[in-house]
């Protein structure tokens, strides 16, 4: 059980990419945290729009500590979609398997203490601030729908307040802090090594 935190921007996705690419697709099982949002099929778009989705509450936890409890049983989960232009999550659904490793990603992994008592390895995805925002502003206009007046009034309004007062305080619980994010060479040749010294202890690398 792998726990990638850091704030929005910061790198997670490239890491946990690294880790999937050097322990094989087939023995990772990957949860994102922003996959669990809670639904919100009741409330009007407007309002859904200005919800706060960097807090705790945003997410629902009880659902992902389920999913991962039954990954590490060797179940198959079936990991809820969410709809980031619409802001609510999707009626579909991605079936994904148990595997040897589970990588858990998001903002607010190691917020939550019922979470980190189930992870092996914290680990606090580094970036500064000003390329953080910048990877959110090109992903969230190009993967996500939105335009860029209302990406920045999100950052100013919650992102940025909720991340220096729930996503950095994290950085306290992590057993490994990567500066520089994904491009940090050095700690992704030992998360690599950490992943692969696992499935030598199972027999499954040579």
């Amino acid at each position: 059980m792998i726990g990638l935190a850091g704030g929005t921007g910061s790198g997670k996705t490239t890491v946990a990419a690294a880790l999937v690419s050097a322990a094989g697709a087939e023995r990772v099982a990957l949860l994102p945290q922003d996959a669990y949002y809670r639904a919100q099929p009741d409330v009007p778009f407007e309002a859904r729009a200005r919800t706060n989705y960097d807090e705790p509450g945003a997410f629902d936890h009880g659902l992902l500590i389920e999913h991962v409890d039954a990954l590490v049983c060797g179940d198959t989960i079936e990991r809820p979609v969410y709809d980031f232009e619409h802001h609510d999550r999707s009626n579909r659904t991605t079936p994904l398997a148990s595997a040897p490793i589970v990588i858990v990603e998001g903002i607010l992994v190691l917020h939550d203490a019922d979470l980190r008592r189930r992870l092996t390895l914290k680990v606090f995805v580094d970036a500064p601030a000003d390329e953080r925002f910048i990877r959110r502003l090109e992903r969230d206009v190009r993967e996500r729908g939105r335009s860029a007046e209302s990406v920045i009034d999100q950052y100013r309004r919650t992102v940025k307040p909720m991340h220096d007062l729930f996503v950095e305080p994290s950085k306290q619980h992590a057993d490994l802090i990567l500066p520089g994010g994904g491009q940090n060479q050095v700690a992704l040749d030992v998360l690599r090594a950490f992943a692969l010294s696992h499935l030598e202890r199972l027999g499954m690398v040579a």
